[in-house]
């Protein structure tokens, strides 16, 4: 995929994030206020979403990334089976890197949901 048609596919997956995110926060406000206005304190549940969905994200993303730097190996090895040790040599330190962000920002994202919610 080249540049361009990658920016417009990332444009359009935005402008569909931001009008779902408006049509779902929208009506999450106005209920909070009038139930803020009765007195009684609604918690709120938007985190909740976002921490579901960045979830769903990492997952997705690292493995998408997994799986290219495997097919990668995979044809460089059917290619030339000679260099299978310098190729899974090479390939390791990325994957364990990838493995590494996603774990953290699976880690982060739900810091961010516990200290949303306190435990107690």
């Amino acid at each position: 995929m080249n540049r361009a048609g990658f920016l417009c596919k990332a444009t359009v997956v935005a402008c569909f994030t931001f009008a779902f995110a408006s049509i779902v926060y929208s009506p999450i406000v106005s209920a909070q206020a009038a139930a803020g206005a009765a007195g009684a304190a609604p918690a709120s549940v938007v985190h909740l979403l976002g921490v579901a969905l960045g979830l769903g994200m990492i997952v997705i993303g690292a493995g998408l990334g997994i799986g290219k730097l495997a097919a990668a190996a995979a044809e460089g090895i059917a290619r030339q089976p000679s260099a299978a040790a310098q190729i899974t040599g090479a390939v390791n330190l990325p994957l364990f890197l990838l493995e590494g962000v996603a774990i953290l920002a699976e880690v982060f994202a739900l810091l961010v949901l516990l200290l949303a919610n306190p435990i107690g």
